[in-house]
């Protein structure tokens, strides 16, 4: 069988067993069609070996950073494993086959004023005499993307997927369908539920609660409402930095990261914030976040004991009990000397 009719069947095992999002399953499907361009034209999947992986890989090396070679690494990997599994192959030819080394690289989320400016640089309500309808549902949809992007620290593909019915004004949270088909509820502060409030108000009509919460202002030519995807939503972040003077790059992955720092430096726990953006692992939480500076010095002032003992003027602090075990041997060791 060729590449095309195996990768058929691999889409199928992406989406009904694996559960993974249609971006996921896009990317995998590319990663193993880049592959196949790679190799010489015939080539079946039981003709690559390890050596063709490696020169694929060092085909990559000049051109792309390692987090690219990693992510298609281990689409390719996981379409060999499928094939195994399915017994079109004996062995796996990525088995054995390291990831390539990522470099560590601490992310810098937005200061929480220029998530103000991203969110209020224009009034929720108070238009100009001259402001049209259009312009008005752009600035509506606009203000309730940006305070629900920030306000719940969602990723732009759940973002993409909400449906009006996904958000409860009243209870205040947005029910998520995260990766791997994981669904959670996350709280919403106040600007975000009053933002969505305007927005959704602005499209009251029979069969709102099952469109799309994020649309185009223009319909198609049939009259359908086309759904916001993931470059609409950059492109809206990218006009509004401009239009607030922001210096920094914004993208919703940045909003997230600052979604999720800004918690931490509030004093959220760390497992709280795992739960509140969707992470499997807590390890994720902990790269994802970063520890801020300032809150690191407030731990430590508030919890180390050399920290208490500079606050009083002392060296070690005299009022910290020793175990009587300890200070026994403490107090023995002073009378041998």
């Amino acid at each position: 069988m060729s590449f095309d009719e195996d990768m058929a069947g691999f889409g199928r095992h992406l989406r009904a067993e694996r559960g993974l999002s249609d971006h996921t399953c896009r990317a995998y499907r590319a990663d193993v069609a880049q592959l196949a361009s790679f190799l010489n034209p015939g080539t079946r999947p039981e003709d690559v070996t390890r050596e063709t992986i490696r020169d694929w890989l060092a085909s990559l090396h000049g051109t792309r950073e390692a987090a690219t070679r990693s992510r298609r690494l281990a689409g390719v990997r996981s379409f060999f494993r499928y094939l195994v599994r399915e017994e079109r192959i004996e062995a796996d030819p990525t088995q054995g086959l390291p990831l390539p080394k990522i470099p560590r690289r601490a992310p810098q989320p937005l200061s929480v004023d220029d998530c103000w400016t991203l969110a209020e640089q224009d009034g929720i309500q108070a238009a100009s005499p001259t402001e049209k309808p259009l312009q008005r549902r752009a600035r509506l949809r606009d203000r309730a993307l940006i305070e629900l992007l920030y306000g719940a620290g969602l990723r732009v593909g759940e973002l993409e997927g909400l449906d009006v019915r996904d958000v409860d004004l009243l209870r205040g949270d947005v029910r998520v369908l995260g990766k791997g088909g994981k669904e959670r509820v996350v709280p919403l502060p106040e600007g975000a539920r009053e933002a969505l409030g305007h927005w959704v108000n602005e499209r009251q009509r029979p069969g709102v609660l099952s469109e799309p919460l994020f649309i185009s202002l223009r319909p198609r030519r049939d009259g359908t409402l086309r759904r916001l995807g993931a470059r609409d939503v950059r492109r809206v972040l990218e006009r509004r930095a401009r239009s607030g003077g922001l210096l920094d790059r914004v993208h919703p992955h940045k909003l997230r990261h600052s979604y999720a720092t800004h918690l931490l430096d509030m004093g959220a726990d760390l497992r709280e914030i795992q739960e509140l953006l969707g992470h499997a692992s807590l390890s994720t939480t902990q790269k994802y976040t970063g520890v801020s500076v300032e809150h690191l010095r407030q731990v430590y002032d508030s919890a180390h004991p050399r920290a208490r003992a500079e606050e009083r003027g002392r060296g070690r602090p005299q009022d910290m009990d020793l175990p009587t075990g300890l200070r026994e041997q403490k107090g023995e060791g002073r009378k041998k000397e």
